[in-house]
């Protein structure tokens, strides 16, 4: 499994301990650092149980950017706008070969790392 982590949010940084006190085997990257391309998007919305739209932050970037919810409506413009400005995918995000998933609230950590 791999989350993907920003070290300055404590929802993510509380899903690596959970996987740290459950002894899970996981990959642990910080997409800042490391953001994924348009083909890891793909594949990590091909999984995803929550709503693609829940991908993509309505936070103060988001605000910034002036961007609406018509500007992340489809798959391609998530992509597209997490390409282009990764900051605003939700995070912690739990990805395993063939389950996604946005570690919010922090009962679904456990529920995909235990499963």
């Amino acid at each position: 499994m791999t989350i993907y982590h920003n070290p300055n949010c404590g929802s993510s940084k509380n899903a690596v301990k959970i996987a740290e006190e459950l002894g899970a085997q996981v990959e642990v990257v910080q997409y800042l650092k490391q953001p994924l391309d348009e083909t890891a998007l793909r594949d990590v919305l091909a999984k995803l149980e929550d709503p693609h739209t829940d991908l993509v932050r309505r936070d103060s970037h988001w605000t910034k950017l002036g961007l609406t919810d018509a500007d992340a409506a489809t798959d391609d413009q998530i992509v597209e706008l997490l390409v282009e400005h990764p900051r605003l995918m939700q995070r912690p995000l739990l990805v395993t070969p063939d389950r996604a998933l946005i570690g919010r609230p922090k009962e679904r950590v456990t529920e995909i790392l235990s499963g």
